[in-house]
């Protein structure tokens, strides 16, 4: 008996999705870690080309988040080329990222949905 192609986008898994969480307020402590959690999930999934990088519950976006998000990027390429993107960025963050040069390190940014 058959059912037919499954239903949603080929290769994406609804459940699990390739996603790195960021909340709170991110210091230079957690940036190793944060890096050690995306080579996890790089690890896990070796055919990824996209990592989505949440960033909405981050509060008081400064120069440790734009550090953390500079290693988290260049962890991605290590990979093989993966593309980090952010989503739910705040403007706060968005300006940081312009004003330091780092816009072209993560391949999309979505600002936080108005």
């Amino acid at each position: 008996m058959s059912f037919g192609p499954p239903a949603g986008l080929p290769g994406v898994d609804a459940l699990t999705p390739n996603a790195l969480v960021l909340t709170g307020r991110v210091t230079r402590a957690d940036v190793p870690g944060l890096c050690a959690e995306l080579e996890a999930l790089l690890s896990g999934a070796p055919a990824l080309a996209v990592v989505d990088c949440d960033v909405g519950g981050v509060v008081h976006p400064d120069l440790a988040l734009v550090e953390a998000i500079a290693r988290l990027g260049l962890v991605a390429r290590r990979a093989g080329g993966v593309e980090l993107r952010l989503r739910n960025v705040p403007a706060e963050l968005g300006a940081l990222l312009g004003l330091v040069g780092l816009t072209d390190v993560v391949g999309n940014i979505r600002a936080v949905p108005e």
